[in-house]
């Protein structure tokens, strides 16, 4: 991933975090909360997509399935 990309994605994920604590601390539900930081990360991932996680996430797959078929 790009640094100028990686930087972004970090700046936003303190966004998130910096905006769920004050959620918390004017007094949300903890699952409203959770639900926040969740849909936050998924839009995060939408908009900045990690590709490098997203390949290691498919060869994992891809490792387990040819596994469980060789099994």
């Amino acid at each position: 991933m790009e640094a100028g990309k990686r930087q972004k994605r970090v700046e936003a994920l303190e966004a998130i975090k910096n905006e769920a604590l004050r959620r918390a601390r004017e007094g949300s539900d903890s699952y409203e909360v959770r639900d926040f930081v969740t849909q936050a990360k998924q839009e995060l991932a939408y908009e900045l997509p990690d590709e490098d996680a997203f390949t290691k996430a498919m060869n994992a797959v891809l490792k387990y399935k040819e596994k469980k078929a060789n099994s």
